[in-house]
């Protein structure tokens, strides 16, 4: 198992799903079969994903997750394990298979995911309790929505320190407990749009506009990813002002998956490491991680390690919008 020491920098409460991913030219239309030119599996899930980045970073990070009674399963314990995490509370199910998840990866970098999420299903608000230790431990939580909703409003409302939430895969009448749980509310432009009924979310004021109606659904601090815009974000303490951080000039974009868990993993780590900077600081950093892993073809794989991520810069630049 993992290190069971009571002390941990980034917990993260949530998914283990393991990437099918076929490369294609473009993506396919509906109905449509094509032929793809490569074909890997990886390590995936928001909620590994997520913690495997804060931990390349330098992160004393712990799971909480299920995994099925597989190969699969097995193989995602080993890889944890080698990636330096407190694996004590990544349990496997007997009679579950390990949540899968099928994603397709055009030549421009976008792709296009189906999940099954299979033991994922058996992570619980019981599992909160067992972790008890962890919580009490940890600077900074995430947690995302592969998983049960009633297990992470736990996980949250348990949790004393600074708090993220992931809200994707996203959630048409996000649950306002779930909302007001957390400290900050981190989503994308996607998935902001969807939560707000937006039509879409392309602009900085179009962004600001989703942020505000987050913040009236119930949010504390908003965070909204704009790929390679960069991020927008307000807080609770001032909620009548809006920020944005730019985004960090990429020549090519290889494969955008996991890009948004890159971020978070860097946010926690940076957060965690630096509570006293300001929030745009820990944002700009999170960009930089994000823009290098899109550079790089996989999920996990493309992640950043301690030698390879990039600075943190003596000011990240940001303005009001």
């Amino acid at each position: 198992m993992g290190d069971v020491k009571n002390y941990v920098d980034v917990l993260v409460y949530g998914s283990a799903i393991v990437d099918f991913i076929c490369y294609v030219d473009r993506l396919p239309k509906a109905g449509e079969t094509i032929r793809g030119h490569k074909f890997e599996n990886g390590f995936g899930g928001k909620g590994a994903n997520q913690c495997v980045a804060a931990a390349r970073l330098g992160s004393k990070c712990a799971l909480i997750a299920k995994v099925g009674t597989d190969t699969w399963g097995e193989k995602y314990l080993e890889n944890l394990q080698k990636e330096g995490v407190n694996t004590r509370h990544v349990k496997m199910c007997v009679g579950q298979s390990t949540g899968i998840a099928q994603i397709a990866v055009s030549n421009d970098g976008e792709n296009n995911i189906i999940i099954v999420t299979g033991a994922n299903d058996c992570l619980e608000a019981s599992d909160v309790k067992e972790a008890e230790y962890l919580f009490d431990s940890a600077k900074v939580l995430l947690c995302q929505l592969e998983t049960s909703a009633v297990g992470t409003l736990e996980a949250l409302k348990r949790f004393k320190g600074t708090s993220v939430l992931n809200a994707a895969p996203a959630m048409a009448n996000t649950p306002k407990e779930l909302l007001q749980a957390a400290t900050i509310l981190c989503v994308n432009e996607t998935e902001a749009a969807l939560m707000t009924q937006a039509e879409d979310i392309k602009t900085l004021e179009q962004a600001k506009l989703a942020a505000m109606k987050l913040m009236e659904m119930g949010a504390s601090t908003v965070i909204i990813t704009l790929g390679s815009q960069g991020a927008v974000y307000c807080e609770k303490s001032d909620p009548e002002k809006f920020y944005h951080v730019p985004g960090q000039k990429v020549d090519k974009v290889v494969d955008t998956t996991g890009a948004g868990d890159a971020f978070l993993g860097a946010l926690a780590y940076h957060m965690a490491k630096y509570p006293g900077k300001p929030l745009h600081q820990h944002i700009g950093y999170a960009n930089l991680q994000a823009s290098y892993s899109v550079q790089f073809p996989g999920t996990q794989s493309s992640f950043p390690n301690a030698q390879s991520a990039l600075p943190t810069c003596p000011e990240f630049p940001y303005q009001s919008i």
